[in-house]
């Protein structure tokens, strides 16, 4: 009964348009009322008990480095770097759009965040250029999930702090992946473009004197992920504390080094932060007052059974989890999904010989694909604002997108060393 009133009450709440948070929150409450062998002092204390964690920390130092960064110069910088290189191919805008996308993600964390930095200078470009808005839009949307993707990811802290698993070895493991979906996200872009009549953009030839231009301009944003990735793998400080240095680091390029913010550009930086920071911290808080609820249900434990009643073939199982976690990124935002399934899955996952960290990053795969697929994939929300357009059109770019995402997904999700490789040559656990 407790489980049937805990999964009603939580479609009900989605139904009636309650933001996620509340929703998963009063979905908790609603149980325990109906149970009635807890007190609502219980989801107090998971409020309070889900957040006070030294790795979740390093969450909102994340999303204030993300937002310093897009507002301070780096970003502007990261894209003529990148436009220098492949600004001339086919599609160039396009692939620029990707690799910008790739090399803010390793500062960001955060895929809205991605969308939002990369998608405000890069759009108005593209469609100026000739290039459609479903196609524009769509692109952004899907290149912005590498911000979740390549390490530092905000899902992976997540995933590490619910499941006990080792957040360094995450990042190791996300890295390869991401920049295995980049370059084929960067190659569907070459020829659809090249079929579509797009050529390159960039009017100047390029020269080694150009390119080492761009690169001296942007060589602070550059050396910005050698130093908080390599000092989270040399051991030097936590993925907390690199967040913490992450923060340091892009309010000293943005005002002292590139001088481009100055005390009101801080205060509305600080406010868009603080306004993502409470969404999310709310949604862990009452995620994990659902997932405890989960727990004492023994709802782990009967969907392992279920799943493993399916079929005992592990290729079978694997496509099974995929498809449901497919599903569940179309209606949840990926945070309360990976704190709600990440303890429910692992173990199944355990059961068929997966290591946890490979299914962590397949997690992360997973729900990145639901940040820009409808209904509430919030890239399309964040890149309908910037194009100024309706979910509508964005929606139909989206579908081959979605199907180069799903062919990649496979290949991470069947071929575990694109992931584990690097984990076991640094010695991740």
């Amino acid at each position: 009964m407790v489980s049937a009133a805990l999964f009603i009450s939580l479609f009900l709440f989605w139904f009636l348009n309650v933001p996620v948070g509340i929703a998963i929150g009063m979905s908790a409450v609603v149980a325990i009322l109906a149970g009635g062998t807890l007190s609502l002092g219980f989801v107090t204390q998971a409020l309070v008990n889900g957040i006070d964690s030294f790795p979740i920390m390093a969450i909102p130092l994340f999303i204030l480095a993300g937002e310093l960064m897009g507002q301070g110069g780096v970003s502007r910088r990261l894209l003529n770097v990148c436009n220098v290189f492949f600004g001339r191919v086919s599609g160039g805008l396009a692939i620029v759009t990707v690799a910008m996308c790739m090399m803010f993600s390793a500062v960001s964390g955060s895929s809205p965040a991605t969308v939002a930095a990369v998608g405000s200078m890069v759009v108005p470009t593209m469609l100026e250029r000739g290039y459609s808005k479903s196609f524009t839009l769509a692109l952004i949307a899907c290149a912005g999930t590498l911000g979740i993707i390549f390490p530092p990811s905000i899902p992976m802290v997540i995933y590490g702090a619910a499941t006990g698993t080792s957040i360094s070895t995450m990042f190791m493991a996300g890295f390869l992946p991401g920049m295995f979906i980049s370059i084929v996200l960067m190659f569907f872009c070459y020829f659809y473009c090249k079929k579509k009549g797009f050529h390159g953009d960039d009017t100047e030839p390029f020269t080694w004197k150009r390119a080492w231009s761009a690169i001296w301009d942007a060589k602070w944003a550059l050396i910005n992920p050698v130093i908080i990735l390599g000092g989270i793998y040399g051991g030097f400080f936590t993925p907390t504390e690199a967040a913490a240095v992450a923060v340091v680091y892009a309010f000293i390029c943005g005002v002292f080094i590139h001088r481009e913010m100055g005390g009101k550009k801080i205060i509305a930086t600080l406010g868009n932060a603080c306004s993502t920071t409470g969404t999310t911290l709310v949604i862990l808080g009452c995620a994990t007052a659902f997932a405890q609820i989960l727990t004492s249900e023994q709802i782990p434990q009967m969907l392992t059974v279920a799943i493993s009643n399916i079929s005992d073939n592990r290729i079978v199982i694997l496509l099974v989890i995929n498809l449901f976690l497919l599903i569940v990124g179309l209606f949840m935002d990926p945070t309360p999904a990976m704190l709600i399934l990440s303890p429910i899955l692992l173990p199944v996952a355990l059961s068929f010989g997966l290591h946890p960290v490979h299914f962590g990053i397949i997690m992360v795969v997973n729900l990145a694909i639901g940040f820009f697929t409808p209904p509430i994939g919030v890239n399309l929300f964040v890149a309908s604002r910037i194009g100024n357009e309706g979910i509508e059109t964005i929606s139909r770019g989206i579908i081959p997108f979605v199907l180069v995402m799903f062919v990649c997904l496979m290949l991470i999700t069947y071929v575990p060393q694109i992931a584990m490789i690097l984990p076991s040559i640094l010695g991740g656990r």
